[in-house]
């Protein structure tokens, strides 16, 4: 094991990977399908071809003229709304036929997209989504096939065959239709915006389609309906939340256009491109290597100083000028290592590891970032993908610092209290808002070097769009009738979040439900639910070729679970942080009441490097080339071999995707913070740095980054290459003692508090803002009383049918039996 750990630390190379929203259209498609589900390839265009070859005849489906296929496709939707279900499954299949691109008539796998995206806008304009959303619908609410898969002690590919249709020519629809390419035509553009704004909108039963797939999700975790095919479900869900938010590059535009809005500055860069031109450190070593680097230099200081003792002597001028006659080692200049990668070192100390590195789960793993040992990989093999954009930037860091104004108006009152022995304080509270007397522009009394501190805090101050937010909410609590009602914008966002609302905690714990089971570190429990309905066959495997053919498939089907969670999580708090601060709050409180914190660090304590590197695939077996060329026979060496990738792109994505997800949840928040310590997730943390690809280790340091400071004197002592990467990729907030421990939040660990005073904002936030969508009085507690006795006496009460039949013994029960304290009336309180 010290061998494989000690070859994949000297081979790793630098991982030319692109983040974005998604993989390549065809790697994106080919995910929709398990290898199991190959076999069903061949039954869509058989029942298509029977259907065509009855309807038309002598001709080809690329052969016909617009109208005709328009013609046909009508057909095929009149037939979808017979009563035998067998006949609507016959049809539903022909149509998912052509969604697939009419491979049988193509002669590559470009001819197959081609002709998918053509048939796909054909049956969008035809009306064939609806169509399907209905028939979806009707086997969402199926409660026959809900009670019989319930009773079934094991569940497979048969029992969902009716959804596992549907929803893929749902899925291949919404990804055609939203990628976008060079050559779209006029109408596709419209019908792209359309779309959209139908997925947005409420369109089926009063909610968006999200809303009905995360019902799904809640139902299949519920095990009222373990047949659900929770993958193609999950991937639906992420690819219309996608398509129907925006991606990245839509968010970062959309907060570019906030902010010109509230008047705010301009962001100083482009976190993306920023990102995207960093250069990764170099892997660190493994054990093995630190082991025989330090017996290789300790035999070349012995041979050295023999050497310099046969020179010079053994005099004591000698020993004086060289201690214990140990040659005197040149230290390299500091602009030098500035120059360097942060994790190539130049000579091994022999320090002890930290004691808390020695509960990462992991005995005998000498983290290599605390070793001092110059590690040479090999030349990086050609890029796989073309090389990304990267940006000219001046020798320096890659960020422009950033400074709040709290930490100016901390600094301040530090100055203050020493200089001129007075502090503003709190000048006064209200108990709903908790306002606070803030100055800094008063310098009075201050000597002037506090005036350029000042001055240069005041250059780099950053407000950003979720402060406005909260001092706005605060104003409106404060002052509700004055300031009046807030205009709210119904941003696709805000249709979403009010939806998701009422049973926001179930879809959060269905998500992290799936998340656990597909994690690979997790263990198989009796009372989990089970996630391999959708890919598991009839008929077990009975050959070895098989088994591994089914083993491959079901790690590939938990890679893609993983993926598809974890993209869909981080869109959903990007989005929601940018419409509203308290929207992104809720969520992330109920992520963290969920344990989502020690889930995603439960998921990276594991060997990351395999699991980034591992090869489930079989790319014979991908969509569109299994169903184009020939397949070659299969073996247990091909199999075993895999593709020629240097990497699994959707385990990075993942794997960046979680990281990124658990600093959004602890950004600022001291006690979430605090629960990093406690679960000990620097060791973890810091073995993810041997990945070198450098989006993912920004991530990993600014978690370590943000717990620094808890961590202790000794192991900031020891982990200096660590700290020194830190301070040269992430930004910089020029007030923060980051590496020190003497920041104003370290103070003890009040979780219950913060969290109690966050979710009371939330409440408030959200009485103030949806009661009245969720059947609340219009303006809450702020709604006129009616205090006229013959208006109160002369308002129309709806009653029950049956209370006039029993009305004599409610007024005998409830009034004449009763006794009534008539002198109570008259006495004053």
């Amino acid at each position: 094991m010290q061998a494989d750990e000690m070859e994949s630390s000297m081979e790793s190379p630098n991982l030319e990977f692109e983040y974005g929203d998604m993989d390549t259209l065809p790697a994106e498609l080919s995910e929709l399908y398990s290898y199991t589900e190959e076999p069903e390839f061949v039954l869509n265009k058989d029942y298509f071809e029977e259907d065509f070859k009855s309807q038309v005849r002598g001709r080809s489906w690329v052969e016909l003229s617009v109208e005709e296929r328009r013609a046909y496709v009508m057909r095929l939707l009149d037939a979808l709304e017979v009563t035998d279900r067998d006949k609507r499954l016959k049809v539903a299949r022909a149509i998912l036929y052509l969604a697939q691109g009419v491979y049988d008539e193509c002669d590559s796998d470009v001819d197959v997209l081609y002709w998918a995206r053509h048939n796909v806008f054909l049956l969008y304009h035809m009306g064939v989504f609806t169509a399907l959303l209905e028939l979806l619908n009707m086997e969402i609410d199926n409660s026959q096939a809900c009670s019989s898969a319930v009773r079934k002690p094991a569940i497979s590919l048969a029992d969902s065959t009716e959804l596992r249709v549907l929803l893929s020519i749902m899925y291949l629809m919404v990804e055609n239709i939203r990628v976008q390419t060079e050559d779209d035509r006029p109408e596709w553009t419209a019908a792209r915006e359309t779309f959209r704004i139908e997925l947005a909108t409420p369109m089926c039963n009063g909610e968006p389609f999200a809303l009905l797939l995360f019902t799904m999700v809640t139902k299949f975790c519920s095990m009222n309906a373990p047949h659900f095919p929770m993958k193609k479900v999950l991937l639906l869900l992420w690819k219309t939340v996608l398509f129907t938010l925006g991606g990245f590059e839509e968010l970062q535009a959309m907060k570019v256009r906030g902010r010109e809005r509230l008047q705010l500055a301009p962001l100083p860069e482009d976190s993306i491109r920023v990102v995207r031109a960093m250069r990764a450190a170099s892997p660190p070593a493994s054990a093995m290597e630190l082991i025989e680097q330090q017996q290789q230099k300790r035999g070349r200081r012995s041979r050295r100083s023999a050497f310099v003792d046969s020179l010079e002597g053994d005099s004591p001028f000698a020993k004086k000028q060289n201690g214990n006659g140990n040659p005197l080692v040149k230290q390299d200049s500091l602009d030098t290592y500035n120059e360097r990668d942060p994790f190539k070192n130049e000579e091994a100390r022999d320090e002890d590891e930290d004691p808390e590195d020695s509960d990462s789960g992991i005995e005998g793993e000498v983290d290599p970032l605390d070793r001092d040992v110059i590690i040479q990989p090999p030349p990086p093999p050609p890029p796989l993908r073309p090389p990304t954009e990267r940006l000219n930037f001046p020798k320096g860091l890659p960020w422009a610092p950033k400074v709040r104004e709290k930490d100016i108006e901390h600094f301040l009152e530090t100055s203050r209290n020493k200089f001129i022995g007075f502090t503003l304080g709190k000048m006064f509270s209200v108990k709903s808002c908790c306002l606070f007397f803030s100055d800094i522009d008063t310098l009075v009394g201050l000597p002037r070097p506090i005036h350029e501190s000042v001055k240069t805090l005041k250059q780099h101050k950053y407000v950003s769009i979720a402060e406005v937010q909260i001092k706005r909410e605060q104003e409106l609590q404060k002052c509700p009738m004055t300031l009046g009602e807030e205009e709210v914008e119904e941003t696709p966002a805000e249709v979403l979040y009010l939806g998701m609302l009422p049973n926001l905690s179930q879809y959060v714990i269905a998500l992290l439900k799936l998340l656990l089971a597909a994690a690979p570190t997790s263990k198989a429990k009796t009372d989990s639910i089970n996630i391999l309905a959708d890919v598991l066959p009839e008929e077990m495997p009975i050959t070895v070729l098989q088994s591994m053919k089914l083993g491959i498939d079901v790690n590939r089907h938990k890679e893609i679970i993983v993926k598809a969670i974890s993209a869909l999580l981080i869109l959903l708090l990007k989005h929601f942080k940018l419409n509203h601060i308290y929207q992104f709050e809720i969520v992330s409180q109920h992520l963290v009441f969920a344990n989502c914190i020690p889930l995603i660090l439960k998921f990276f304590n594991q060997n990351i490097m395999s699991y980034i590197s591992a090869k489930n695939s079989i790319c014979v077996l991908d969509f569109p080339h299994c169903v184009v060329h020939e397949l070659p026979e299969l073996t247990a060496e091909s199999l075993e071999a895999g593709d020629n990738n240097q990497f699994c792109w959707r385990n990075l994505f993942s794997c960046i995707n979680l990281l990124r997800i658990l600093n959004k949840l602890t950004k600022w928040k001291h006690s979430r913070t605090m629960m990093l310590v406690v679960f000990k997730s620097a060791p973890i943390l810091k073995r993810a740095l041997k990945v070198k690809q450098a989006m993912m280790q920004l991530y990993v340091l600014k978690l370590l980054k943000i717990q620094t400071k808890y961590l202790g004197r000794q192991w900031r002592k020891s982990n200096m290459k660590t700290m020194s990467a830190i301070y040269q990729k992430v930004r910089h907030r020029l007030n923060d003692d980051w590496a020190y421990g003497n920041d104003i939040d370290a103070r003890p660990w009040y979780f219950q508090v913060e969290e109690c005073d966050m979710r009371e904002n939330i409440e408030k936030f959200n009485s103030r803002r949806y009661d009245h969508s969720r059947g609340g009085p219009a303006g809450g507690e702020f709604t006129p009383v009616d205090n006229c006795l013959q208006s109160v006496l002369g308002q129309r009460v709806e009653l029950p049918e049956d209370f006039q039949y029993s009305y004599e013994l409610w007024l005998e029960r409830e009034v004449f039996s009763q006794p009534i304290q008539w002198e109570g009336l008259l006495e004053r309180p």
